[in-house]
């Protein structure tokens, strides 16, 4: 009787099995479960960065090649925007002298009064063009003066030549009369001679008043040409007088070229005394110093270390394949889970995950990057809890992007046969609602 009811209780053979209640039971809950809404994601693997270009890591780089010659920093060290990290001295033999700037604001000087001579050059040699000038016009109007009196002694001994012709005429005809008449007897010797003195007083008369008219003709012949031979004196003085302005003129302005090139040096060299001092463009950490100890060598556009601002506004780079790329817009939501920090995610139920942080897309780029993948920049939500505050540039982070809300039986089903997720876009009432 005992081993019956052992048996019994062993084997339980005359107890009702609930197997069928359980199985019905998982049944309808896996069949609930099938019709819950599931959130669809992209996962996609990025890294810590910052939204601003100036926000990321700096390289401060020397401008000038030279020697070091004193640290004043360490790695490691934070500094503030224009603390000095770096003393160098100079190598280069074309700017050793230690009265380089005076030397040079010298020879601006000499060459300003270089230039300013010239000038004084140019007016002088102006005056003297006038004074020229002002001098021919006096002579002119003393030769035109002149000229003047000659052409009415012209005039005068030209009326005196016609007198004297028209006495010769007369006396030519006189005595040819007289002539005639002593050859008839009619007049005395006498009488003739004295007709032929008259007529060789008439032909003197003729020939001095002719000789006089040339002789005036001749002296206004010779005032013209005086006149044009000043004129043309007057011209070679004052071509000679602005060949010497014109030449001076040049020297000006080869001057005042040679001038902007001094200036030019004397600023060059203003500005190289103030870059033997390397200072911080930004207040950060220092880090990566690549030179080492005193007296190496640095190139132009070496860099002498690498600054990471303190002050920085964090942001995640994504790199997405190009499948997933049309499922992603500006202002779409993306939870994060940083490299470090402890999260408990369920991919499909955002809300019910634990350590995520949340995100919005900023920009996507429109070429594809060098793995192959397209970049998507995501910045901090405002609107969900801040992202730690002990986030380095250059943590690993894994985004999920949020896409459509689907029930689990579509996204099992979506997934044995391979499709991808579905396309929608935010409406602009969503797009409001997220920017608010």
């Amino acid at each position: 009787m005992n081993k019956l009811k052992s048996y019994s209780l062993i084997y339980q053979y005359n107890k009702k099995s609930k197997v069928r209640l359980w199985f019905y039971i998982c049944l309808a809950v896996f069949i609930i479960f099938l019709f819950l809404p599931w959130t669809q994601n992209i996962r996609a693997r990025g890294a810590v960065t910052t939204l601003y270009q100036d926000q990321r890591p700096q390289q401060v780089n020397t401008i000038i090649g030279g020697r070091v010659m004193k640290w004043f920093i360490k790695e490691g060290d934070y500094v503030n925007a224009g603390d000095t990290l770096v003393q160098l001295s100079e190598v280069k033999t074309d700017y050793l002298d230690p009265d380089l700037l005076q030397r040079t604001q010298e020879q601006l000087a000499g060459k300003q009064l270089s230039v300013e001579y010239y000038k004084d050059k140019v007016g002088v040699t102006g005056q003297q063009i006038n004074a020229i000038n002002n001098g021919l016009q006096l002579k002119l109007s003393q030769l035109m003066n002149k000229l003047n009196q000659l052409q009415l002694k012209v005039q005068a001994d030209s009326a005196e030549a016609a007198a004297a012709l028209n006495d010769f005429n007369i006396a030519t005809i006189q005595f040819s009369r007289q002539k005639a008449m002593y050859d008839s007897g009619l007049v005395s010797l006498t009488q003739l001679e004295q007709r032929n003195q008259v007529y060789q007083n008439a032909l003197a008369k003729k020939i001095s008043a002719e000789n006089k008219l040339a002789n005036s003709k001749q002296d206004l012949t010779i005032t013209r040409i005086e006149m044009n031979a000043q004129q043309q004196e007057n011209i070679e003085k004052v071509t000679k007088a602005q060949g010497e302005q014109f030449q001076s003129l040049t020297q000006i302005a080869s001057g005042q070229a040679d001038i902007a090139k001094l200036e030019n040096q004397f600023a060059s060299y203003s500005i190289r005394n103030g870059m033997y001092y390397v200072i911080a463009t930004q207040s950060g950490q220092v880090v990566k110093a690549q030179k080492a100890g005193i007296g190496e060598f640095v190139k132009e556009g070496d860099m002498i270390a690498e600054i990471v601002p303190d002050k920085i506004q964090y942001a995640v780079e994504l790199f997405v394949r190009p499948l997933d790329l049309p499922l992603l817009a500006s202002g779409q939501k993306v939870r994060f889970m940083f490299d470090g920090f402890p999260a408990i995610v369920f991919s499909g139920w955002p809300d019910a995950s634990s350590g995520t942080f949340g995100g919005e897309i900023v920009a996507i780029e429109s070429n594809v990057s060098v793995n192959g993948k397209f970049r998507v920049l995501v910045k901090e939500d405002p609107k969900d809890k801040p992202w730690p505050k002990q986030l380095k540039i250059g943590a690993g982070a894994q985004g999920i992007a949020l896409l459509k809300d689907v029930p689990v039986w579509y996204e099992l089903w979506r997934n044995i046969n391979g499709f991808p997720p579905d396309y929608y876009k935010l409406s602009a009432d969503m797009k409001q609602k997220n920017k608010n």
